[in-house]
């Protein structure tokens, strides 16, 4: 990009765009468009199946099968319990959309006002002392920008229910690593769901393999499905020969 002097556009593959909007290289003229329209229905079941793996106890169940231990329990339900979604831009709005339709109550988090039809309450960012302590499960969405990184530490941990999981799939620098390892090996909170990590692939001598309050994924929560994001660069090129309008650009002051 540094010497591409006559670059105008760049598209990105990706709905995050902080490796892009943070590079030395990319001048200021040249439009920056992300993908959107594409992850939330991705996203949406990862973090839905993985809350449900953890309230239907699934793992207890394959355990008791390959000892071969018949041990009846009651498993639990998603209905009444209640999902924190933090940013509530598209991804988290799908989230928050299926998850109404298994009958979690569901509470977003939001730098600024606006309607939302499958969230039962609308906190400001301001207000995040009063969202933490109400969750089941906190699912992190926000873009990583200087306003998010290191959102979340060891006193925001502190105010969640000891009950309560975390699942990141935005980006993992949103969280203080250290803080979380605290909050995990000393039960601060009940477990997390981390599909990103500040440094990708995780380094083999991570804490956070070996605890058995966490599962770890390798960054496949918002797969990328060529065909579904062709569409996107394929629409956004007729529009870019014709002089139109681009789909999802970019405001690189606010960082998406």
């Amino acid at each position: 990009m540094e010497r591409a002097q006559r670059l105008r556009w760049v598209q990105s593959s990706l709905a995050g765009v902080d490796h892009l909007v943070t590079s030395p290289f990319l001048r200021d003229d040249v439009l920056l468009t992300r993908v959107g329209g594409v992850f939330g229905k991705f996203m949406a079941e990862y973090v839905l199946g993985y809350i449900l793996y953890l309230v239907l106890q699934i793992a207890r169940v394959v355990d008791n099968q390959k000892k071969a231990r018949w041990e009846p329990f009651m498993p639990g339900t998603l209905e009444g319990k209640t999902l924190g979604i933090l940013g509530l831009g598209e991804i988290g709005s799908e989230i928050a959309r299926k998850a109404k339709a298994l009958g979690m109550r569901v509470l977003g988090l939001k730098r600024t006002q606006g309607r939302f039809p499958y969230v039962d309450q609308l906190f400001l960012e301001t207000e995040l002392p009063n969202f933490l302590p109400q969750v089941d499960f906190l699912v992190l969405t926000v873009p990583l920008t200087p306003n998010t990184r290191g959102l979340l530490g060891a006193p925001e941990l502190r105010l969640m229910k000891r009950e309560a999981y975390l699942i990141n799939i935005s980006r993992g620098a949103v969280v203080q690593e250290e803080d979380l390892l605290r909050a995990l090996e000393e039960k601060w909170i009940a477990g997390a769901i981390l599909d990103v990590f500040a440094q990708e692939p995780l380094p083999k001598e991570s804490r956070f393999w070996h605890l058995d309050n966490v599962l770890v994924t390798p960054h496949i929560s918002g797969p990328d499905d060529p065909a579904p994001v062709s569409r996107v660069f394929c629409d956004n090129y007729r529009r870019f020969l014709s002089g139109g309008p681009l789909r999802y650009v970019v405001d690189r002051r606010r960082g998406y």
